[in-house]
Protein backbone atom coordinates (compact mmCIF):
# COMPACT_ATOMS: atom_id res chain seq x y z
CA UNK A 1 0.00 0.00 0.00
CA UNK A 2 1.69 3.33 -0.95
CA UNK A 3 1.27 6.22 1.69
CA UNK A 4 1.75 9.66 0.61
CA UNK A 5 3.52 12.01 3.59
CA UNK A 6 3.07 15.80 3.40
CA UNK A 7 5.12 17.88 5.56
CA UNK A 8 6.01 22.32 5.50
CA UNK A 9 2.34 23.51 6.70
CA UNK A 10 1.97 25.76 9.41
CA UNK A 11 0.70 29.28 10.42
CA UNK A 12 2.28 32.01 8.31
CA UNK A 13 1.51 35.72 8.12
CA UNK A 14 0.15 37.56 5.02
CA UNK A 15 2.91 38.19 2.95
CA UNK A 16 5.06 35.20 3.54
CA UNK A 17 6.19 31.93 2.27
CA UNK A 18 5.90 28.37 2.90
CA UNK A 19 7.18 25.30 0.97
CA UNK A 20 5.23 22.04 1.18
CA UNK A 21 6.31 18.68 0.62
CA UNK A 22 5.00 15.46 -0.06
CA UNK A 23 6.72 12.00 -0.42
CA UNK A 24 5.20 8.64 -1.53
CA UNK A 25 6.55 5.38 0.55
CA UNK A 26 7.94 4.15 -2.25
CA UNK A 27 8.93 4.90 -6.02
CA UNK A 28 5.56 4.27 -8.24
CA UNK A 29 5.57 3.10 -10.91
CA UNK A 30 3.65 5.13 -14.28
CA UNK A 31 3.04 8.35 -12.10
CA UNK A 32 1.42 10.71 -15.04
CA UNK A 33 0.24 13.66 -13.03
CA UNK A 34 1.43 15.31 -9.58
CA UNK A 35 -0.02 18.13 -8.13
CA UNK A 36 -1.71 19.67 -5.50
CA UNK A 37 -5.22 20.56 -4.06
CA UNK A 38 -6.63 22.62 -1.46
CA UNK A 39 -9.70 22.57 0.40
CA UNK A 40 -10.95 25.73 2.81
CA UNK A 41 -13.72 25.61 5.51
CA UNK A 42 -17.44 25.23 4.15
CA UNK A 43 -15.91 24.73 0.29
CA UNK A 44 -15.11 21.98 -2.22
CA UNK A 45 -11.60 20.76 -2.97
CA UNK A 46 -9.91 22.69 -5.87
CA UNK A 47 -7.07 22.32 -8.07
CA UNK A 48 -3.97 24.41 -6.81
CA UNK A 49 -1.19 22.68 -9.37
CA UNK A 50 -0.41 19.76 -11.26
CA UNK A 51 2.77 19.13 -12.67
CA UNK A 52 2.32 16.37 -15.79
CA UNK A 53 5.12 14.70 -17.95
CA UNK A 54 7.00 17.01 -20.05
CA UNK A 55 7.02 19.21 -17.61
CA UNK A 56 3.53 20.25 -18.38
CA UNK A 57 2.80 22.54 -15.47
CA UNK A 58 -1.29 23.81 -14.13
CA UNK A 59 -1.42 26.40 -11.71
CA UNK A 60 -5.05 27.63 -10.85
CA UNK A 61 -5.63 31.49 -11.40
CA UNK A 62 -5.50 32.64 -8.00
CA UNK A 63 -2.33 31.00 -7.21
CA UNK A 64 -0.39 31.72 -11.03
CA UNK A 65 2.52 33.97 -10.19
CA UNK A 66 2.89 33.01 -6.27
CA UNK A 67 2.88 29.14 -6.19
CA UNK A 68 5.51 27.13 -8.05
CA UNK A 69 5.12 23.11 -8.22
CA UNK A 70 8.02 21.04 -8.81
CA UNK A 71 8.82 17.63 -8.05
CA UNK A 72 12.33 15.23 -7.74
CA UNK A 73 13.51 13.47 -10.73
CA UNK A 74 12.69 10.34 -9.17
CA UNK A 75 8.90 11.43 -8.90
CA UNK A 76 8.30 9.91 -5.26
CA UNK A 77 8.13 13.99 -4.16
CA UNK A 78 6.51 16.78 -5.19
CA UNK A 79 6.56 20.10 -4.00
CA UNK A 80 4.42 23.55 -3.44
CA UNK A 81 6.34 26.82 -2.97
CA UNK A 82 4.38 29.28 -2.05
CA UNK A 83 4.75 32.95 -1.31
CA UNK A 84 3.10 36.45 -1.25
CA UNK A 85 0.24 34.37 1.13
CA UNK A 86 -3.02 36.08 1.68
CA UNK A 87 -5.37 34.47 4.21
CA UNK A 88 -7.76 33.54 1.20
CA UNK A 89 -4.94 30.88 0.90
CA UNK A 90 -5.90 29.02 4.16
CA UNK A 91 -7.04 25.87 3.68
CA UNK A 92 -5.92 21.91 4.79
CA UNK A 93 -3.45 21.20 1.25
CA UNK A 94 -3.59 17.51 -0.53
CA UNK A 95 -1.07 16.50 -2.69
CA UNK A 96 -1.72 13.40 -5.27
CA UNK A 97 -0.14 10.93 -7.49
CA UNK A 98 -2.05 9.72 -10.58
CA UNK A 99 -1.28 7.68 -13.34
CA UNK A 100 -3.94 5.19 -15.29
CA UNK A 101 -3.74 2.57 -12.13
CA UNK A 102 -5.83 5.47 -10.60
CA UNK A 103 -4.74 8.06 -7.96
CA UNK A 104 -3.16 8.10 -4.68
CA UNK A 105 -3.67 11.33 -1.93
CA UNK A 106 -2.23 12.26 0.86
CA UNK A 107 -3.94 13.19 4.38
CA UNK A 108 -3.43 16.65 4.07
CA UNK A 109 -1.40 19.30 5.54
CA UNK A 110 -2.93 22.57 7.27
CA UNK A 111 -1.77 25.54 5.99
CA UNK A 112 -3.37 28.98 8.23
CA UNK A 113 -2.02 32.36 6.97
CA UNK A 114 -3.30 34.94 9.71
CA UNK A 115 -1.89 37.90 11.23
Amino acid sequence: QVQLVESGGGLVQPGGSLRLSCTSSRIISGIKVMGWYRQAPGKERELVATIADGANINYAGSVEGRFTVSRDKTKRTVYLQMTSLTTEDTAVYYCQMRGPWGDYWGQGTQVTVSS
